[in-house]
């Protein structure tokens, strides 16, 4: 199984799904449609189980079908389905061990030598860079001053939604880990000019 839904998550969902006209054809369709400040984005709803795509993935748990959109798959690997505790927020909750920040690879950077911003800026090129090149991005070096990094984010990273996420989770942790003078880091990038090809790209 791709996911997993609670029982309680399940009850719920079945007694909505109970109310739906011929109910024994409707199947719940789960898909990431994006990256929000906390991760990806996701959506719900009911639908005929006849119009899934053929690369879509159908998992029946119990009598309930779910539907996994095919570029969603990877995506939500050991997720959980379950129910919000929270009184505000009712609803269903996905637990998502992945996440949309590429991850990094920082061995072999402790035996760097040299000035702060010549080791940085190797951590950039030799290990960074080629962990986010695959969402069509890259992260350069402005300056180092005072424990600070000014970075400027370039290609799928400019203007994207998930470029904050990938500055705080991937690449500040990575050159914090590897460059320990490195405090902070302030992202200089122009994101209001940027555009965002790689989820564009993935939705099409």
């Amino acid at each position: 199984m791709t996911i997993d839904i609670t029982e309680k998550a399940l009850e719920r969902i079945l007694e909505l799904l109970d109310g739906e006209e011929g109910d024994e054809q409707i199947a719940l369709s789960l898909s990431v449609t994006g990256v929000g400040a906390r991760g990806y984005t996701y959506e719900t709803a009911f639908m005929h189980l006849a119009d899934a795509a053929e690369q879509d993935l159908v998992e029946q748990h119990g009598r309930l079908p779910v539907v996994i959109d095919r570029g969603s798959i990877d995506k939500l690997q050991g997720s959980v389905l379950d129910l919000s505790n929270d009184l505000l927020n009712p609803g269903l909750v996905l637990q998502n061990p992945n996440s949309p920040s590429p991850m990094i690879d920082t061995s072999g950077a402790a035996e760097l030598t040299g000035e702060v911003a010549e080791r940085a800026k190797w951590v950039l090129d030799n290990q960074i860079n080629p962990a986010i090149a695959g969402h069509g991005g890259f992260a350069e070096l402005v300056a180092v001053e005072d424990g600070t990094a000014f970075l400027r984010l370039g290609g799928g990273c400019q203007g994207c939604g998930m470029a904050a996420m990938t500055l705080r989770q991937g690449i500040e942790v990575a050159l914090k880990e590897a460059v320990p003078e490195i405090l902070n880091i302030v992202d200089v990038t122009d994101h209001a000019s940027g555009a965002n090809p790689y989820f564009e790209a993935a939705a099409k």
